[in-house]
């Protein structure tokens, strides 16, 4: 996979700062929160084409909250080499907008990269009702991260053929 590797130092960094950002948000509304990245295995979390997929992604969360007819509050948007992040405060429940997150993780194989998290107010991130599917062997995502039952490079492998796949099936429409 191209583009610029970032150690385990930047990515901490990153999540607090990804933290901070979502308490200042929820205080600042006292609403519930979006916070988008994409699951992206090993040490390069952006380039080109995973770029182009968090574009996808952060069209698709929009037109859903629109279509479902959610002020946006506020939209916070972060373009790091440790990945790209977006936080949009919204004024709904945390519960529909988890309904709606996961119907957009499970529309399409692109969906399986986005990790849309929805904080509510108690600054609490919401879980899904089903787990998410391995990538790879469709097992339980959790269990082969926390085993290592799949390599770096295995997964890298798969996300770039997703990638790939995607991309240019969007580029067709």
């Amino acid at each position: 996979m191209q583009g610029v590797e970032v150690g385990i130092e930047e990515v901490l960094m990153c999540r607090e700062r990804r933290v901070d950002i979502q308490n200042e948000m929820i205080k600042k509304y006292n609403m519930p929160l979006i916070s988008f990245t994409m699951n992206i295995p090993g040490p390069i979390k952006t380039n080109q084409q995973i770029k182009k997929a968090f574009d996808i992604g952060k069209t698709l969360i929009l037109e859903k909250l629109k279509e479902n007819n959610i002020e946006v509050l506020e939209i916070k948007e972060l373009d790091e080499n440790t990945g790209n992040e977006l936080f949009i405060s919204v004024n709904s429940t945390a519960e529909k907008i988890k309904s709606i997150s996961v119907n957009i993780e499970e529309s399409s194989l692109l969906g399986r990269l986005f990790d849309i998290d929805i904080i509510n107010v108690n600054f609490e991130k919401l879980s899904r009702k089903s787990f998410r599917k391995c990538l790879i062997c469709k097992e339980q995502a959790q269990e082969c991260g926390r085993s290592r039952k799949h390599s770096i490079e295995e997964l890298q492998n798969k996300v770039e053929e997703i990638l790939e796949k995607e991309l240019l099936q969007n580029n067709k429409k």
